[in-house]
Formats: structure tokens, C-alpha cells, sequence
């Protein structure tokens, strides 16, 4: 197995290299071990779909941790941990998330600009900043390169504001969930000089990797999506079996071989 120092000198090196790399992200052990028998180089966390497995709409910081773990522990890849706002508003209490993370194996993380509370869903632009200040000061007192992703999500003058905050607050990777379309990630991507991360699970679903990657776009992952996907077909096999008294999804299963060769591949 690498070592975390080696997982995160690779994860490194996807960010520095030419072209753009996608990160697909499991949301449990058996999923990120698919993935990296499918011959995918990086993994990243995703709190939706953990959230869904867990049967909530919301995940606590504590139980992200531990899904991190999971996932570190399940393969040889580098992983990146979808930590949502680190747990707290306060810039310090969040940023110990940072160090939480990276104990539980991952060798990278974002912090959002997001707070989950509907009532006022963003942080204010200082407070937004000041809280990615501490997060990268507490990414680099750890005794290897944690790349820290900065995230905001507003309209698009602002999130160009808060991203290009982030990024003179030291953030390695900036994103954006709420860009869609070529035209609008093209302007977010010129307008920063770190690498940017686009979510798929809000994109253009019609673009593809050389598109993507012809705007300037660094790191493509698909945040909670390939969870839905997967409720959808469990939904669908429901239903099947509910409203027609049928089971014809069998001939859509998963083959027994693949999926067994990639589990007995990491043990």
C-alpha cells in the first residue's frame, strides 16, 4: 500500500499535469473499491451520498470522518473528503476539520462557503475568506502536501470574487457548483490561476472530458450523481416489483465475477 505521503505526492502530480482528470466519488467502501478496479486514479467522498445511505438529508461532520476512513482505507488512491462547511462557522473550530480528515487517511479536502442553514444559506465574503485562511494554515502544518479545495457557490460576479479570495488565501484547487454551461465555466476558469474543479452532477450533462478540459478545467468529479443514479435503479426495481409483480431488472445486474475480482483485488 502507499503511503499517505505517496498518495498525496500523486495527487499532487494529477493537478500539475497537463489535461483535465476526473475523480468519480464512492460513497462506501465497496464502491471505492470498484473504482479503482475500474483503473480510476483518484477518489473523492461525497456527504449526499453518504447521506443517503445513512437515510438523512443532512450528515454530521462526525459520521463524514468516518465515511473518509472507509474510503481511505479501502483502496491505494489518493482520496479527497467532501467536508461541507468543516463542521462549524467559526474559522478556527472549522479548520480542525482539516486535521480530522487527514488522520482518517485523506490527502485532501474542501471547505465550503455553503452553511446549511437555509435561513442564510452563505457565508459573508469576509467570514468566508478569513475561514479559508485558517483551513490552509491548518493544511500546512500537516506533515504532508494536503491539497485544500476552496468551494463558492453564488452568482457568477461573486463566486468569481470569493474563488479568486481563496485562491490569494493559499486554497490548492478552487469550484464552483453553480456553473453549467462552457461559456460560463470558460469565464470562471480565466478568471483564476489554480486549478478548478467542476462537478458533473450540475454541468451540461452533453460535455465531454476534451471539452472539459479545453475551458481549463483541471479536476472533474460528480459529487453525490452516481448515488442518485443508484437510487434511481433500486427505485426502479421497486416499482417493478411493487406495481407489476415483475423482476426482469435481474437481467440488469451487476456480474457476480466483476464484481467479486475487485473486492478480492484489495484484500
Amino acid at each position: 500500500m502507499r503511503s499517505q505521503m505517496e498518495k498525496a505526492e500523486l495527487f499532487r502530480a494529477l493537478h500539475a499535469r497537463p489535461g483535465a482528470f476526473i475523480i468519480p466519488n464512492p460513497w462506501d467502501s465497496g464502491t471505492a473499491k470498484l473504482l479503482a478496479a475500474m483503473g480510476f486514479e483518484a477518489l473523492a467522498t461525497t456527504s449526499l451520498g453518504l447521506a443517503n445511505t445513512l437515510g438523512s438529508a443532512t450528515v454530521s461532520l462526525d459520521a463524514i470522518i468516518e465515511n473518509c476512513r472507509a474510503i481511505a482505507d479501502a483502496t491505494d488512491l489518493p482520496v479527497n473528503a467532501d467536508l461541507e462547511n468543516c463542521g462549524a462557522d467559526d474559522p478556527k473550530t472549522a479548520a480542525k476539520a482539516i486535521a480530522r480528515a487527514a488522520d482518517a487517511g485523506v490527502v485532501g479536502g474542501s471547505m465550503e462557503d455553503s452553511t446549511g442553514d437555509p435561513r442564510r444559506p452563505i457565508y459573508d465574503f469576509a467570514l468566508a475568506v478569513e475561514r479559508v485562511h485558517a483551513a490552509v494554515e491548518a493544511a500546512r502544518a500537516l506533515p504532508f502536501p494536503f491539497t485544500l479545495t476552496a468551494r463558492a457557490e453564488n452568482d457568477l460576479d461573486d463566486t468569481i470574487k470569493r474563488l479568486q479570495a481563496f485562491e490569494a488565501a493559499g486554497a490548492d484547487v478552487l469550484y464552483s457548483p453553480g456553473v453549467h454551461d462552457i461559456d460560463t465555466i470558460r469565464t470562471v476558469v480565466s478568471s483564476i490561476g489554480k486549478p478548478f474543479n467542476l462537478v458533473m452532477g450540475f454541468a451540461d450533462p452533453t460535455l465531454t472530458v476534451p471539452q472539459i478540459a479545453a475551458a481549463g478545467v483541471k479536476r472533474i468529479s460528480v459529487g453525490g450523481a452516481m448515488a442518485r443514479v443508484a437510487l434511481a435503479a433500486f427505485l426502479k426495481c421497486a416499482r417493478e416489483m411493487k406495481d407489476q409483480g415483475a423482476f426482469t431488472y435481474v437481467r440488469e445486474m451487476a456480474p457476480i465475477k466483476e464484481v467479486r475480482a475487485a473486492f478480492l483485488r484489495s484484500e
